[in-house]
């Protein structure tokens, strides 16, 4: 069954990201990641520029050659790739993806705006729909994992 995990009242979702997806590239977990285009592309320059001593490998996808994007651990995909792609889904505000059964574990981020919030309370809602188990990481002061 697919984990799932939310972490709420993040005041810097992107900045969050990168250090989630920089702590799971060190740990050789790969992610896939799923945004609004915008918040692509500001993910895409983060990851390169928001740790000076530091760098994330990530591929935009779908677009990378094969052997590229198999050897690179973050994926940034408009909407969820289900073939050949990372089984760890870190949602950043898009819509809930269905199915989930092909995700070992669906991370969901969300934003203290209160549209971004009510966003975040539909996908939860939806999720337990489903009979998920929701594990949940408010985010006290914004600052997220290390």
């Amino acid at each position: 069954m697919t984990e799932v995990e939310f972490h709420t009242g993040v005041a810097d979702p992107t900045r969050f990201a990168c250090r989630l997806l920089r702590k799971a590239a060190r740990q050789g977990v790969r992610v896939q990641v799923t945004a609004s285009p915008q918040r692509l592309r500001e993910l895409d320059r983060e990851l390169w520029t928001f740790d000076e001593h530091d760098f994330v490998p990530h591929v935009r996808q779908p677009g990378a050659p094969t052997a590229v994007a198999a050897r690179t651990p973050i994926w940034l995909c408009a909407e969820p790739i289900e073939t050949d792609a990372p089984r760890v889904l870190l949602n950043l505000g898009s819509a809930a993806p269905s199915p989930l059964q092909w995700l070992e574990r669906l991370i969901e981020i969300v934003a203290v705006e209160p549209d971004e919030a009510a966003r975040g309370r539909e996908r939860w809602r939806a999720y337990k729909a489903q009979g998920l188990n929701i594990k949940h990481h408010p985010d006290a002061g914004g600052h997220g994992p290390g």
